[in-house]
């Protein structure tokens, strides 16, 4: 199962060198040496910004749940949802 696997990778590399007009060993390291790092790096920076975001909404969220008056006014929205007045 593993050499369809390759095997079949490796006509893919065969064909878009064909198409782009490359030698497999020039698409390979295109691939595998530059635009895989590249991609990984991207992401990476990603997530870590990502990371950052969720960090900084949850510290804004804290701050809305201890701001003063919250209890109060959460208190009579509770009640105007329930049916009170």
């Amino acid at each position: 199962m593993i050499d369809e696997i390759f095997d079949w990778c490796v006509r893919v590399l065969v064909y878009w060198a064909g198409q782009l007009g490359m030698t497999y060993k020039a698409i390979n390291v295109w691939v595998f040496v530059v635009i895989w790092p590249l991609v990984t790096l991207v992401l990476i920076v990603l997530i870590v910004r990502q990371r950052a975001r969720i960090r900084r909404l949850e510290r804004e969220l804290e701050g809305v749940k201890t701001a003063p008056g919250l209890e109060e006014n959460a208190t009579s929205l509770g009640r105007m949802t329930e049916g009170g007045s």
